[in-house]
């Protein structure tokens, strides 16, 4: 049986429909599912936390590869087929709830006291809805962890896997960049999942940088200017962090752009990590 049937019939005889309003798509290419795992590089000493197994497609390679797997599944209808599907498994572990909501970093850190577990990775087919802020909750909580491997909306992927000051980059791209080394090793289309999206998907896989990519005086005021800095984009940077507060007037902003070699009417979207660095460095002193 390959997987479309494999897929159909589970869905048949749990009578399944996907969720629209969880952002349910089962994937159904069995190249794509080989392509995700094998790119996470899973090992025996790996600890795999899987967001959203839905069906179990990607968890039923997972638990073959890794020392441990858990699943975090929102939906209950999904752990009930979870729990049925990977009965004879001693190596994984359901959690039903809100991924936004868990506590990964105590999950992380007991079962790498626990067992023979010696790194923790993350690998998922991510609710397009929600992708955003799952990722950001991945890295905000600076988790013990490897990698990050995740199947995302393929424009999205584009502005995660940009460089700051590139044409796609968003204000999460220096939140990716400063923590991770980003790449895009797939690029999925819409067949291959049922029911088939609007958009095209794409699997970006993150290497957790060890320390972040750069050092700054206040890691707070860092993410806060430039998050400012984006959420008037339209707007030079001067403009937009007066508008926020984080100067006085547009005239000392543009003084102290000016003080370090940028053009006042540059915007936000064009500076580099370091750019923003120098910045906080100044409203620091």
């Amino acid at each position: 049986m390959n997987l479309i049937e494999e897929t159909k019939l589970i869905m048949k005889q749990n009578n399944i429909v996907a969720n629209k309003k969880l952002g349910q798509n089962f994937l159904i290419d069995e190249n794509v599912v080989d392509n995700i795992v094998n790119s996470a590089e899973i090992k025996k000493d790996d600890l795999v936390i899987e967001i959203g197994p839905g069906l179990g497609t990607l968890t039923s390679k997972l638990v073959e590869k890794a020392g441990k797997v858990i699943c975090i599944e929102l939906d209950q209808r999904m752990i009930k087929i979870l729990t049925n599907r990977f009965k004879f498994y001693d190596n994984l572990e359901l959690i039903n709830e809100d991924i936004l909501k868990v506590n990964l970093k105590k999950i992380i850190s007991e079962n790498k006291k626990n067992g023979n577990i010696t790194n923790a990775k993350i690998v998922a087919n991510l609710p397009y809805y929600i992708t955003t802020p799952i990722i950001m909750k991945l890295l905000e909580d600076k988790l013990d962890i490897e990698s990050i491997t995740v199947m995302v909306q393929k424009e999205v992927a584009l502005r995660l896997a940009d460089k700051p000051g590139g044409k796609e980059s968003g204000s999460i791209t220096y939140t990716i960049w400063y923590y991770t080394e980003p790449e895009i090793v797939l690029n999925v289309p819409s067949q291959s999942f049922i029911p088939e999206p609007e958009v095209q998907s794409a699997v970006i896989k993150f290497n957790v940088l060890k320390e972040p990519r750069i050092k700054v005086e206040n890691e707070d005021l860092f993410f806060k200017v430039i998050k400012s800095a984006f959420m008037q984009k339209r707007k030079t940077l001067a403009n937009a962090l007066t508008n926020a507060k984080i100067f006085e007037d547009r005239e000392k902003a543009e003084n102290v752009l000016e003080t370090l070699g940028l053009d006042k009417k540059i915007r936000g979207e064009k500076l580099t990590l370091d750019d923003y660095k120098k910045i906080v460095h100044v409203l620091n002193k």
